[in-house]
């Protein structure tokens, strides 16, 4: 393939991008259907490939297994969620006195604050796991993450900082230059629904992470991963400091986490425990490894499929049930053709959807 061909592929590609919840909006009005629950989808599905971009620094670059990731997910949205509700302000008089007007905190300061919060965590993280590989790091970062969330469920007493299972609410939507992402906005003479802009506002998120990402890989510290990743040994013995790439990679992964939290709390008005369990993390890692792991397209293909398959397989699910008379339940069934599917993509594709091209490998001699 050419490079002009490539770059009509990208502009084709781009103008679908943009003009995709304007044409699912034009379209499903026609119909009399509503038409913000795809659109709330598509969102989801930008913040699931901020989270696998993020763990796939870690994973992918440098292969440190992390089954914790969402722990900087609930980072970012608490860390949001305080800032913009008004939680602490009826919690504690002091917040009251020096914010009487309530903490509302712009665009501009929630993203820098919450992937420095994360960060901070993520180093946490990787400090005592430094001699730690493969089941082992798995252990320890899953046991992390579980922290995180126990913790996060019991500090509203005795005194109350999180709320404890009844979460935060009253979120404020994001606020940009004075314009708020939670009314719709007319421009030229088209009304952009609130979650719309939000689509695009994580829209430009993700394609800022994929030029960091991109420009991570080919980097000096990007190849210091890879090094770190193939063998580590041989990457100390040729005098890369692996403790501090390691360091690195926790930290820079964890900041994705932290801003897609953070971004997760703005859009959803309302963070719990709940939304950070287990599962969350076995779903971003299932994403990249489906994908291609340390394959920067594969990972975002695997994050638009797995976050959007369950939604698609709720019309298959419903019809299913209703064929048995209720015997089996919907959730569970959506579950288990999830399962199903991806078990079979492996099969297929053991190396994931779209992996990373062999470089350097020897060419195996035709017959």
């Amino acid at each position: 393939m050419t490079q002009k061909q490539k770059i009509a592929i990208y502009v084709v590609l781009a103008v679908l991008v943009l003009a995709l919840p304007l044409l699912v909006q034009a379209a499903l009005t026609a119909m009399g259907v509503g038409y913000s629950g795809w659109i709330r989808i598509a969102c989801t599905a930008l913040l699931y490939v901020l989270l696998a971009l993020g763990l796939n620094i870690v994973v992918g670059y440098a292969g440190l297994l992390d089954l914790g990731f969402v722990a900087f997910y609930a980072v970012g949205a608490y860390m949001f969620g305080l800032m913009a509700s008004p939680h602490l302000t009826d919690t504690f008089p002091a917040f009251a006195a020096a914010f009487p007007n309530g903490l509302h905190t712009p665009l501009w300061i929630v993203i820098p604050l919450a992937a420095g919060l994360a960060a901070f965590f993520g180093v946490l993280l990787g400090a005592p796991t430094l001699k730690l590989r493969g089941d082992y790091l798995a252990i320890v970062t899953l046991g992390f993450g579980e922290i995180i969330r126990i913790f996060l469920n019991n500090l509203d007493h005795p005194v109350n900082i999180t709320n404890g299972p009844k979460g935060l609410n009253q979120i404020d939507s994001i606020t940009f230059f004075g314009v708020s992402l939670g009314r719709p906005l007319e421009i030229f003479g088209i009304t952009l629904p609130s979650v719309t802009l939000y689509y695009y506002l994580f829209l430009v998120l993700v394609v800022v992470s994929v030029v960091i990402c991109h420009r991570l890989e080919v980097s000096r510290v990007g190849r210091a991963w890879m090094a770190i990743r193939e063998d580590e040994i041989a990457a100390k013995a040729m005098g890369i400091n692996t403790r501090n790439m390691k360091l690195l990679a926790f930290g820079m992964g964890a900041t994705f986490g932290g801003v897609a939290g953070s971004m997760f709390g703005a859009f959803q008005g309302f963070v719990s425990p709940e939304s950070f369990s287990l599962m969350e993390s076995v779903m971003i890692v299932a994403m990249v490894v489906l994908g291609g792991i340390g394959h920067l397209p594969g990972v975002v293909l695997g994050a638009v499929l797995l976050a959007a398959l369950p939604e698609v397989l709720r019309y298959v699910a419903g019809p299913l049930q209703a064929m048995t008379d209720g015997r089996l339940d919907a959730a569970i069934l959506r579950q288990l053709l999830i399962a199903l599917a991806m078990i079979g993509i492996m099969l297929l594709r053991p190396r994931g959807l779209w992996p990373a091209p062999d470089h350097g490998k020897s060419l195996q001699n035709k017959a």
